[in-house]
């Protein structure tokens, strides 16, 4: 039996073959320590060096605003915890309730500590919704673009409300670095998330941007590597990974976004026409150009999938999969038949083929659920 389709790139990416290649050399031969004085030592820091300009290029922030980490749920963390316990005055957070774990946990953790959390409410596409001032001097920390729905959020809005309130932006852009274009003086942000794994490098390997000028707390505590503000020996390897990765979607972001785009549709163009009262989550939002979230009528998502093994996908967000209940943030949208949702997530090695067979399995798994059920 071959193996099924992959329709889960947000949930992780295979890495790139360009991507493989370049990691080697630092698997292999040029396996010194960055932090060493010597040739090995060098060799590696020069890689790390060279990696840190080609992520910079993509998010168009200076290098010396760019440090490495073990990726999306570390920056989060040391975002959220870091600028918040190194700003004196306002212990006030906002954030919203559709955000994935990696934020809603240090949240949830201030909270705990006395700080005072407001969480935005989104509208029925899933679109936070943005209040008409912010508390002076508050943090903030928005996703700028939904895991599971692949909604965009008024980032840029955000920031210009924040600028009038002394307050910091955070955006965990995990999902959208690598996907559509991503620019931290176009957003104005203060802090900004990215994961490798989620645009074709490694698993283990992410990057923070933190605007020059800003104190920041570490959270772990050792060595002055990353600044100081992220202590322990850099992945190499993964590190080179990451920045062949952020070049190559430099390269290839637009036309990329387009074909996958293009895919998309015709998926949904396909199984809409087969299936009455199939919906999208995110209709009528801008969303990435990659993502499907669909909710099929009178059934569960779980069911629909386990009737389709010849694809791989999901309900929602990897980090919490496989519940027979619709996530929180399908909840929070407050539409119909949100159990019956399945997240479809297209990527490069998506073809046409692939979506053709996709709408076909999909619609006999759902057209034989529902005459099980002699609907």
């Amino acid at each position: 039996m071959s193996d099924p389709i992959y329709l889960d790139f947000n949930a992780t990416t295979p890495l790139l073959p360009e991507v493989v290649d370049a990691m080697l050399p630092y698997l292999r031969e040029h396996f010194g320590n960055p932090s060493s004085g010597h040739v090995y030592g060098r060799r590696a820091k020069e890689a790390v060096e060279l990696a840190r300009g080609q992520v910079s290029s993509l998010i168009g922030c200076d290098t010396s605003e760019l440090l490495f980490t073990s990726g999306g749920t570390e920056s989060n963390n040391l975002s959220i915890l870091g600028l918040t316990r190194a700003r004196p005055g306002s212990r006030t957070v906002v954030t919203s309730v559709v955000e994935h774990p990696a934020t809603s946990g240090p949240v949830a953790a201030l909270e705990a500590d006395g700080w005072a959390v407001t969480r935005l409410g989104v509208d029925a596409a899933g679109v936070a919704t943005l209040p008409e001032t912010l508390p002076v001097g508050a943090f903030v920390s928005l996703m700028h673009s939904n895991n599971e729905t692949g909604v965009l959020q008024p980032i840029a809005a955000l920031t210009t409300l924040a600028r009038r309130s002394d307050a910091l932006v955070h955006t965990d852009a995990s999902q959208s670095v690598g996907k559509v274009p991503v620019d931290v003086r176009a957003l104005d942000v203060d802090a900004l998330t990215i994961c490798g794994h989620k645009l074709y490098a490694p698993k283990g390997v992410g990057a923070l941007f933190v605007r020059r000028g800003l104190a920041v707390k570490p959270y772990l505590l050792g060595a002055s590597h990353e600044r100081g503000l992220r202590p322990g020996t850099e992945n190499v390897a993964s590190i080179v990974g990451l920045g062949v990765a952020a070049q190559l979607a430099v390269r290839t972001l637009e036309a990329e976004a387009k074909r996958v785009e293009a895919l998309r549709e015709r998926l949904w163009a396909s199984l809409a026409a087969a299936i009455p009262g199939l919906a999208v989550n995110g209709a009528g939002a801008v969303r990435l150009p990659n993502t499907l979230s669909v909710r099929f009528p009178k059934v569960a998502g779980t069911d629909v999938l386990a009737a389709a093994p010849q694809l791989a996908a999901s309900t929602g967000s990897a980090c919490h999969d496989g519940h027979e209940t619709a996530s929180a943030v399908i909840l929070a949208t407050r539409v119909p038949d949100a159990e019956g949702t399945v997240r479809l997530s297209l990527g490069r090695t998506t073809t046409d083929d692939h979506v053709s067979l996709a709408a076909t399995a999909l619609i006999a798994a759902w057209r034989g659920l529902v005459a099980a059920q002699g609907r």
